[in-house]
């Protein structure tokens, strides 16, 4: 299976939608990331910070004109290794 190109990009700025979760109130939350640590997203929702773990929802992201769904336990790694080692 081919990597989705986004997993290898930055993520902070990009709008995302979450499309699963374990927690139902997170299902259909769409925000702006704004931090990215190695277990979670810091997402602005409205203009409330939320944080999310990565591990506990599948994400959309808006990519190349194109929505990419992305499960959150493929993007668990710091930022900066996540991009070295998709690469």
């Amino acid at each position: 299976m081919e990597q989705e190109p986004i997993i290898s990009d930055e993520l902070i700025g990009r709008t995302v939608s979450i499309i699963e979760c374990t927690d139902p109130a997170w299902v259909h939350q769409t925000g702006l990331i704004i931090d990215e640590t190695q277990q979670t997203f810091l997402i602005q929702i409205g203009n409330k910070h939320k944080r999310i773990a990565k591990k506990t929802a599948t994400f959309a992201f808006e990519y190349h004109g194109k929505k990419t769904i992305v499960n959150g336990s493929r993007l668990v790694y710091r930022p900066e290794d996540r991009i070295k080692k998709t690469r």
